[in-house]
């Protein structure tokens, strides 16, 4: 190796190695001190884009448990309220009953009647209070399938038992389902349609004696129960071809509103679940106790049918109430999984592993070392060349 004094190319050999080692102990410094292995975009281009995805997913997904927390708070308030009225229309039956007896007089019964007033006036009063951060949640809450849908009516024999809703935009839904389309069923508003087969579900072309199915329009959010023969409460038995031309109803009841929870990340029907409380007052049209009366004995009478009615409505609602709080559970424990596997997987692309850094740390702290020690000694090198100058 040439002798040189303006070139010391030993020096320059020895400082870029200096250089590199430095560097590579700023990124270990960097990274066992933030515990990150990615800290800017350099670092892990594509990993980068990634953990950002799952991070938003993340902060999503927890913002939806806090969501569904809040939904079963909600629930909770207007249940509690609900257990009130419930018990308010029971003591109501008890006065009708008494009322429905000779042995009192149109003088006592006016003590009564006096009564059922203040009962009937306070389940009005507990509906228009029972509220939820400025919502009243029991004078109508959410999207309701309307009883005018004619899929509903009593005049329907297509073995419609029940319709209910999850995400079900407001308007009007048709049916088409001719004998000739091989068991398939459609169902729209004019802006979207969904097709669906029921033919593996029946029994040749009717749904089996005793047995109810279930047609599931999940882009739609509507969910139709269908009955077979010999099925409680069922104005028919489904047949291929029964409902055909039937509309179900969706809308707002009157002053309601809300209904809709997010505990999805994302923008799709499947990542809300919605309720509809009808209107719970006692004028209103689920209990429909405005007529009623116990001033005198028949009406009386009459009121007891109205209440056990009123028992029943309200009972089915809560029983509602009950299984949507349920749902909202099992939402709330998936999510917080969810939230636990994504998590894994951010911290795989995002965090350090901070033994191995450790140990690279050490090498590249070492190597540093050594190599400023060398740079030092061939900076003397060229020194060299003054012991032939002598």
């Amino acid at each position: 190796m040439p002798l040189r004094v303006n070139s010391n190319i030993s020096a320059l050999n020895a400082g870029r190695h200096l250089n590199t080692n430095n560097r590579t102990l700023g990124v270990k410094l960097e990274r066992l001190a933030s515990g990150l292995r990615l800290n800017r975009a350099s670092d892990d281009a594509a990993g980068l884009a990634v953990r950002e995805g799952f991070r938003a997913e993340i902060s999503g997904l927890k913002m939806n448990v806090s969501n569904a927390e809040q939904a079963t708070n909600l629930i909770q308030v207007a249940e509690g309220s609900l257990n009130e009225v419930s018990a308010i229309l029971v003591r109501m039956r008890e006065l009708s009953v008494q009322s429905s007896s000779s042995t009192v007089t149109d003088e006592n019964r006016e003590a009564i009647q006096a009564e059922f007033t203040q009962l009937t006036t306070e389940i009005d009063r507990i509906a228009k209070a029972t509220v939820y951060n400025e919502q009243s949640v029991l004078t109508g809450y959410g999207n309701q399938v309307l009883v005018t849908s004619t899929a509903l009516t009593a005049s329907n024999t297509s073995g419609v038992t029940s319709i209910k809703i999850s995400g079900a935009s407001t308007g009007t839904y048709t049916f088409v389902d001719t004998e000739t389309d091989d068991g398939f069923v459609t169902l729209g508003n004019g802006t979207t349609t969904q097709t669906i087969r029921l033919a593996t579900m029946l029994d040749g072309e009717n749904v089996a004696t005793g047995t109810q199915i279930v047609a599931n329009f999940d882009r739609l959010g509507i969910q139709v129960t269908l009955a077979g023969a010999d099925v409680t409460n069922a104005t028919g038995t489904y047949s291929d071809g029964d409902l055909e031309g039937q509309i179900i109803t969706v809308d707002v009841p009157t002053g309601g509103k809300g209904g809709s929870f997010q505990v999805g990340p994302t923008d799709a029907a499947y990542n809300r679940l919605e309720i509809g409380i009808a209107d719970m007052s006692a004028t209103g049209d689920t209990l429909n106790l405005a007529p009623a009366s116990v001033a005198t004995i028949s009406g009386a009478r009459t009121a007891i049918t109205s209440l056990d009615e009123a028992i029943t409505a309200v009972s089915q609602q809560r029983g509602e109430l009950g299984a949507f709080q349920n749902r909202l559970a099992f939402t709330i424990s998936y999510t917080e999984n969810e939230i636990e596997n994504i998590q894994a997987s951010e911290a795989s692309i995002s965090d350090a592993d901070i033994a191995m850094e450790v140990t690279e740390f050490s090498r590249a702290q070492i190597l540093s070392q050594a190599a400023t020690a060398m740079l030092a000694q061939a900076n003397v090198l060229p020194q060299n060349a003054l012991a032939l100058l002598q």
